[in-house]
């Protein structure tokens, strides 16, 4: 399967699987930290309404632990954005001897021998 194209974007452009995979897997880390930092956020409130000086010392510990996990999403967007920046050039290499229509579609040239 590596290797493979995947054509499903409707214009005609072909994204490798091993590409897609990637991007799928960045993309089930962001959620999991998404989701922990739900019950994260859960837990900081119910810890401040409680006003219990033990529970809002806790809150320093799981803010910190948020404000790290913010960073791990924004650190995972990044890589997602440069990837899919560094796979749309390969792709767009791959096409530079078409030219693209204004309905996106790509439009093959010849060369002709001078």
């Amino acid at each position: 399967m590596e290797g493979d194209t995947f054509s499903g974007l409707g214009n005609g452009t072909n994204i490798d699987t091993k590409i897609l995979h990637t991007f799928q897997k960045s993309f089930v880390q962001v959620q999991n930290i998404l989701d922990q930092n739900r019950l994260l956020i859960n837990e900081i409130n119910q810890n401040h309404e409680s006003k219990v000086p033990d529970n809002l010392s806790r809150n320093v510990g799981l803010i910190r632990e948020l404000n790290n996990n913010i960073r791990r999403v924004v650190d995972l967007y990044a890589d997602l954005s440069s990837s899919f920046t560094k796979s749309m050039e390969v792709t767009s290499e791959g096409d530079s001897n078409g030219a693209v229509n204004s309905d996106g579609k790509g439009v093959h040239k010849r060369h002709r021998p001078t």
